[in-house]
């Protein structure tokens, strides 16, 4: 049995399948382990978060979407920066639970290890075996920046090494950017610069301004999520001394910045469309107002106290306003990736 929530997104009332797919599903949809899976696949989905990844995995469709037929666009360069994007979010994951875990920020009562399984403190690994997994995934990342860097030149090298340093420095001393209200703008160069300007470079070996400026509306959308997150965590990182965004701007008006990113996005696309920025398919991106409409209903409103009665088995507690941008984020992202691609086949 299954009911919707307010943003419409369904809620399990069952326990989750006991099939091997049906645990790595559970694992996607919420970054939980579900009861009974031990496999090594579900372990390492819950271990590197990748519930998220749809949102790299985004960005990178759209750097590839936005270079094919461009002059020197190469298929094999593309899909090895995107596969290097979708290991270097999940080493990035992996570290900043060391970094937050070692620096005392994550603990049994911090949202981190209350919304999913932490890696040390719910048993899963080791602080040695993270270092180590987050050394190997880095380690195949640097094997294919190598063959970029043989086939693109040095720019890859520099886009490479400017996302490795904001993602450690989220989290790692003595920069620890989440700690002094720049988390935030980091996500923002991060999914859209770093990620797809510098997979479209890899694509083509060049880098126009469109693509740059192209990159910025899904980048609203992936900053919206990381911004209702924090939202989520105010009376935490206050009392933590994490100054976040939403701890320094309070609750409301970080809603309200948040509805307005949300919001940015589709006047983006259809300013990139009227500049010829974009092809008029992109257009299709802004059926994700169905989606927007009941999630700017979330963030009308505080968060309120506990889980409400109506929303059963709700799996990431105390995340509320990350959830909803996060189901905004998913629907019209992957909107824009079809209007893309519609651009693509039919009017490049």
């Amino acid at each position: 049995m299954t009911e919707r929530t307010e943003t419409g997104e369904r809620i399990r009332r069952t326990r989750p399948s006991r099939s091997l797919l049906g645990h790595w599903r559970y694992a996607m949809s919420t970054a939980n382990m579900p009861p009974g899976a031990t496999d090594p696949v579900t372990k390492w989905l819950v271990l590197t978060r990748a519930a998220v990844q749809p949102m790299t995995i985004t960005a990178a469709a759209i750097a590839g979407l936005l270079a094919v037929g461009r002059p020197g666009f190469e298929p094999l360069w593309f899909a090895l920066a995107a596969v290097g994007l979708v290991l270097a979010h999940a080493a990035n994951n992996l570290m900043n639970d060391l970094f937050d875990f070692q620096a005392g920020a994550d603990t049994l009562d911090y949202p981190r290890a209350l919304y999913a399984p932490h890696p040390v403190l719910s048993g899963l690994i080791g602080t040695a075996g993270l270092v180590v997994a987050s050394g190997l995934i880095n380690a195949v990342d640097l094997g294919i920046l190598v063959v970029l860097f043989v086939e693109r030149g040095w720019p890859v090298v520099a886009f490479a090494l400017a996302g490795l340093f904001v993602s450690v420095a989220y989290t790692a001393p003595p920069f620890r950017l989440k700690k002094r209200a720049l988390g935030e703008p980091a996500v923002l160069l991060v999914w859209g610069p770093l990620m797809v300007g510098g997979t479209y470079y890899a694509a083509t070996g060049h880098l126009p301004l469109g693509a740059v400026v192209a990159s910025f509306p899904y980048a609203l959308l992936a900053t919206s999520v990381l911004m209702g997150k924090h939202i989520d965590k105010i009376a935490w990182d206050r009392e933590a001394g994490i100054v976040t965004l939403p701890v320094v701007m309070g609750e409301r008006r970080a809603r309200v910045l948040t509805q307005a990113m949300m919001a940015g996005f589709y006047v983006l696309v259809v300013a990139l469309v009227a500049a010829r920025v974009l092809e008029w398919p992109a257009l299709l991106g802004l059926l994700g107002l169905t989606r927007l409409r009941p999630v700017w209903r979330v963030f009308s409103k505080p968060k309120p106290a506990q889980v409400p009665p109506e929303y059963p088995d709700y799996p990431v507690w105390p995340l509320w306003f990350a959830a909803a941008a996060f189901l905004h984020a998913r629907r019209a992202g992957a909107l824009s990736v079809v209007g893309l691609a519609i651009g693509a086949v039919f009017l490049s």
